[in-house]
C-alpha cells in the first residue's frame, strides 16, 4: 500500500472495522485526528492514521480506558506499561465481581435480611489489610497492656483471616459472623478476663507456656469416659479425675489437693467460654484449615467431675 494512499471516513470504518460515527468521535476529540481534508472539507485518512484507529479499537476492545488510550498515542506511556495497568485493573474487578457472587450465593443459601446483606457486602469488601486490622485491634484490646501467656498471644496474633480470591459461601459466611464476634463487647470483655487470668498466674511464677499434650490427655480420657456413659458424679469418674489432677500437678509443679482441684475449675472456667472456641473454628473455615474438634463437652464433664469429687 502506497503510504500516501487517502482514504474517505467511509473506506476507512470498511478498514479498520468502526463505525463512521465512532471515527468522527475520535476526530472531533483530537484523539486520532484525519490526515488532511479534500478540497470540499470532507475528512480523509492516511496508513498511518489506520494504524492508530486499529489501534485504539483493540485497547477499547480490551477495556482499556480512552485516557490511558491517548497516553499510548501520544507517547507519554508505553503499551506495555498501559496494558500492565490494565491487567491489574482487570484483576481486581474480577475478584471484586467473584466476591459478589459469592456473597450473593450466601445471601440466598441463608435467606439474609437486608441488613444482614448490607453488612456482607460490606465485609466481604474489605482488604486483606483491613481484615488484619480488625482482628490485631480485638486482639490489642483484650490483651495490650497485660503480661498473659506470651506463647497464646503470639498464636492469636499470628492467626489472621486469609480469604481466598475466589472464597466459598461458607467463608465470607464464617468471615461476617467472626466480624462480628470480634466486635462484640461481651466477648470481648470474656476474652479480657481469660487474659488477665492468665497474666495473674504469671504472676504467680506460672511461665509453662501452651500444654497441648495435656490438653490431649485430657480429651483422651474424657472423650473415653463420655463414650463409656461414665456420669461424672459417678465413682467410675473419680479415678479419671484422680488421675488427671496428677497430670495438672505435674505440669504445673503444684502438690495434688483440694487446693489443686479448685484451681482447675477456675480455670476451666475462664477457659471454657464456647465462644472462644468459636472464634477458632470460625478462622479455621475462613482459612481452610482443619475444622478444631471441639473441647466444650470434654470440658464440661471434667469440670462436673471436679465438682463432684474435688475433695
Amino acid at each position: 500500500m502506497d503510504g500516501d494512499t487517502l482514504y474517505s471516513i467511509g473506506e476507512t470504518a470498511e478498514r479498520t472495522g468502526l463505525s463512521v460515527k465512532t471515527i468522527r468521535f475520535y476526530s472531533d476529540s483530537g484523539v486520532v485526528p484525519p490526515t488532511t481534508y479534500s478540497p470540499a472539507g470532507y475528512r480523509l485518512y492516511g496508513t498511518d492514521a489506520l494504524a492508530r484507529l486499529r489501534l485504539v479499537r483493540t485497547l477499547r476492545d480490551l477495556g482499556v480506558d480512552l485516557g490511558s488510550v491517548r497516553l499510548v498515542l501520544d507517547r507519554t506511556r508505553s503499551l506495555p506499561e498501559v496494558a500492565a495497568s490494565h491487567a491489574d485493573a482487570i484483576a481486581l474487578q474480577m475478584r471484586t465481581l467473584r466476591l459478589q457472587r459469592t456473597v450473593l450465593r450466601a445471601i440466598a443459601e441463608r435467606g439474609s435480611t437486608t441488613e444482614e446483606m448490607e453488612l456482607m457486602h460490606k465485609l466481604a469488601k474489605l482488604s486483606d489489610t483491613e481484615r488484619r486490622r480488625m482482628i490485631s485491634d480485638f486482639v490489642e484490646d483484650t490483651f495490650g497492656g497485660l503480661d498473659a501467656n506470651p506463647a497464646f498471644v503470639d498464636m492469636i496474633r499470628a492467626a489472621m483471616p486469609e480469604l481466598p480470591d475466589d472464597p466459598e459461601p461458607a467463608q465470607i459466611e464464617a468471615w461476617v459472623e467472626l466480624a462480628e464476634l470480634t466486635s462484640d463487647t461481651d466477648f470481648r470483655a470474656a476474652v479480657r478476663r481469660m487474659a488477665e487470668y492468665q497474666a495473674a498466674q504469671r504472676a504467680e511464677g506460672d511461665t509453662t507456656g501452651l500444654h497441648h499434650e495435656l490438653t490431649e490427655v485430657v480429651r483422651d480420657r474424657v472423650e473415653h469416659a463420655l463414650a463409656s456413659g461414665i456420669a461424672p458424679d459417678s465413682a467410675e469418674a473419680k479415678p479419671i479425675v484422680d488421675e488427671l489432677a496428677a497430670q495438672y500437678a505435674a505440669t504445673f509443679g503444684r502438690p495434688d489437693d483440694a487446693a489443686l482441684r479448685q484451681w482447675l475449675r477456675t480455670r476451666l472456667d475462664v477457659a471454657g467460654d464456647a465462644r472462644t472456641e468459636r472464634y477458632w473454628q470460625l478462622l479455621a473455615a475462613i482459612n481452610g484449615w482443619p475444622t478444631p474438634p471441639s473441647l466444650a463437652p470434654v470440658f464440661a464433664w471434667f469440670g462436673a467431675a471436679l465438682e463432684a469429687h474435688g475433695a
